[in-house]
């Protein structure tokens, strides 16, 4: 059984939520719905982008829920640990870092948080792991797996309007199956020319995809709720970016909100149906 001091437990930036609001993050100060130029210090309001612009659409948080589902998972989790010594907080933490190795290793999805959970499950317990608390501990796991899709306010109606105006490429990371599975059942996939699962989203994922796809940077725009791995990658890449907060963005997914490079915008957005008012 690992013992848990407080550095291990408050582990710096690591928030000891899974999913924890993104408010509180750096980003530029202004009113939502504006756009970010490198070159000037005050934000502008656009108009309407011209027809034919390419939209990278990120899925998870952007188009429909699914941290919620696995902070409840790991409510259970917790709950199932019932910890004699450790406090609720200082387990997430715990768990946010065994995440992070195991995503090193093994990637994202499902497999890779029930490895974490058990994981974290045998490193903490003083009771040995069973089949039977290693079955108890999936079942938090396919938890998830059995959610319906549930879609954020006005993504299918937003989607079918812009799909008249632009390109549409759903871009999301994590499990291949998984991922077009949850496209599958949301009932989105008609309003996207292509779908593209990648195994991380990191600037250069970002320059293969823009190749492979013949975009335009100065017209194409990643649109996303992760700062790191929708926002700033894609602005490294030298594209724009759409930001769209979600109360429960990932904590692994949090980082400050990068100003964009020369002749690239950054726009945040409230929510996903304000995208009719700019494209």
């Amino acid at each position: 059984m690992i013992t848990l001091n407080s550095r291990i437990a408050d582990p710096g930036n690591i928030s000891p939520k899974r999913g924890m609001s993104l408010k509180a993050l750096p980003s530029p100060s202004s009113p939502v719905g504006t756009t970010y130029n490198q070159s000037v210090n005050s934000p502008t309001r656009i108009e309407r982008r011209p027809a034919n612009q390419t939209l990278l659409i990120d899925a998870d948080d952007t188009l429909w829920e699914n941290n919620i589902y696995f902070e409840r998972a790991i409510t259970s989790f917790i709950s199932y640990l019932d910890h004699r010594i450790h406090t609720a907080d200082e387990v997430r933490s715990h768990l946010i870092r065994v995440e992070h190795d195991t995503i090193r290793t093994h990637g994202y999805g499902l497999h890779s948080f029930r490895r974490s959970l058990a994981a974290c499950f045998e490193q903490l317990s003083d009771a040995p792991m069973t089949d039977e608390k290693h079955r108890r501990i999936e079942s938090f796991a396919q938890s998830i797996a059995e959610q319906e899709i549930e879609l954020l306010p006005n993504v299918a109606s937003t989607l079918s309007e812009l799909a008249t105006r632009h390109r549409l490429i759903l871009v999301t990371k994590g499990d291949h199956d998984e991922q077009t599975d949850k496209l599958h059942r949301s009932g989105l996939a008609p309003h996207f020319t292509a779908v593209e699962v990648l195994s991380e989203k990191h600037h250069q994922a970002y320059e293969s995809l823009v190749s492979h796809h013949a975009c335009d940077s100065c017209s194409t725009w990643m649109i996303g709720n992760s700062p790191r791995s929708d926002v700033n990658p894609a602005l490294s890449a030298g594209l724009n970016a759409i930001f769209i907060p979600h109360d429960f963005t990932w904590v692994l997914e949090h980082e400050a909100v990068h100003q964009p490079p020369a002749g690239r915008q950054l726009l945040e957005l409230a929510s996903f149906a304000e995208l009719t008012q700019h494209f």
